[in-house]
């Protein structure tokens, strides 16, 4: 079990502590809730443009980095459809200087010019390398709008287009930062070699004298079933034709996600999953294949991808992926087979909470969830999932009218 303790600041700052006397280091993890999600979809990329400016100095700390470096610290963040996250360690002795550092632009960024302009063309310059001129980049931005029709997971967390980044105005980003950048939207987790009353007491001193904002309540259109097979077929100059099939499925607090978890493993995870098995190993239709799901906290995607081996068409390595994926729905899964994707998932769980920032990030995003305490639980719900489930919700999920398919083909 993970041990810790949990408050709540007047501000609304939820903070939870957790004790590790195995490392010398302290980690200091901030979440706040705001993610892609909640962009305007006329100003996409705010999200992740804001992780970038938050590491542009603050009103009272010109540079982020330079004090933290100094105390042996060192620090970074990610943004996703839901959240965005900052992390940082440094030793214990120097806890201080992080609390220091992170109330200080969560209470105020300085909002330069120079730094929106830096961070614009930052970004601006990630999405050209990443999505625009690097082999199947484009992907998720040719797949989420296929996939989804009103619900803003239609964008990626780098945004639509570069033309929203571009006109990024400085009013704007001051209004992202009032409403979502605030103490009752951020839950704090420090964890290491730390005593529960020194946190206390920092936590107090730094965060308690930054006001609370304003009530933020999310009001995100539903994504309507789909009804109706999609496909999108793009030609592309890259070395090998590649398939990608996403499904609509459950979101992350839903019973059935660890369900739907424990199917993707079936398929992909390890050289005896059955889509490996079979279709690279024994057809030979496949040079590599990946089933996965998008975790989501909203209704997410199940996705499978696979590289086409030389020849193959994309019409007859769909048919063989939706036969594989019909065995499922149609036959009922072996105790054997069940048992050995839980052991595995059992061992990754538990390997995930060895390391204090990675137990520091969970604790975050359990507590997001609804309890930083259901992290101990997950391994127990993934325990539970029986062969009928499986059965159920494969025949759910992994239907041909559900399903979106991209025919990524190569230009050689």
């Amino acid at each position: 079990m993970i041990q810790f303790e949990r408050y709540t600041l007047s501000n609304g700052l939820r903070v939870i502590v957790h004790i590790d006397k195995s490392t010398p280091l302290a980690c200091i993890n901030i979440l706040y809730d705001v993610g892609a999600r909640d962009e305007d979809s006329e100003r996409t990329g705010f999200a992740h443009l804001f992780e970038h400016l938050m590491f542009g100095g603050s009103v009272n700390i010109p540079s982020y980095d330079e004090p933290l470096q100094r105390v042996g610290g060192e620090n970074n963040a990610f943004t996703t459809n839901d959240i965005t996250n900052y992390y940082l360690t440094l030793p214990a002795s120097n806890l201080e200087t992080g609390f220091w550092l992170e109330s200080d632009r969560m209470l105020s960024l300085a909002f330069s010019e120079k730094s929106l302009e830096v961070q614009r063309n930052v970004v601006i310059e990630e999405f050209k390398q990443r999505y625009l001129n690097q082999p199947y980049g484009d992907v998720w931005l040719l797949l989420k709008p296929l996939a989804y029709k009103v619900h803003p997971y239609q964008w990626c967390t780098i945004g639509k287009e570069i033309k929203h980044i571009e006109e990024a105005r400085m009013e704007d980003v001051k209004a992202f930062f009032k409403l979502h950048y605030t103490p009752n939207n951020a839950i704090l987790v420090v964890a290491g070699n730390i005593e529960p009353s020194q946190v206390k007491q920092l936590a107090e001193k730094w965060f308690s004298p930054i006001p609370s904002g304003p009530a933020h309540k999310r009001n995100l259109p539903e994504e309507p079933e789909q009804t109706a097979y999609r496909q999108l077929r793009v030609k592309r100059e890259v070395p090998s034709s590649a398939l990608y099939m996403a499904f609509h499925m459950c979101d992350r607090r839903n019973e059935a996600y660890q369900t739907m978890d424990l199917i993707s493993d079936m398929l992909s995870r390890g050289n005896s999953a059955r889509l490996y098995n079979e279709l690279v190993k024994e057809k030979k239709l496949f040079s590599e294949i990946n089933a996965y799901l998008m975790g989501d906290l909203d209704k997410g995607l199940f996705v499978v991808s696979g590289k086409l081996s030389e020849g193959v068409s994309f019409e007859d390595a769909e048919l063989a992926v939706f036969n594989e994926l019909d065995k499922l729905c149609k036959t009922q899964v072996s105790d054997w087979e069940l048992q050995k994707v839980k052991n595995k998932m059992e061992a990754t769980v538990l390997f995930g909470e060895l390391n204090v920032l990675d137990k520091a990030m969970n604790l975050a995003y359990f507590e997001l969830l609804g309890d930083a305490g259901d992290i101990d639980r997950e391994v127990g719900k993934y325990l539970a999932v029986t062969a009928i489930q499986i059965q159920q919700m494969a025949q759910k999920v992994l239907r041909k009218e559900n399903c979106s398919s991209l025919f990524y083909e190569s230009q050689k």
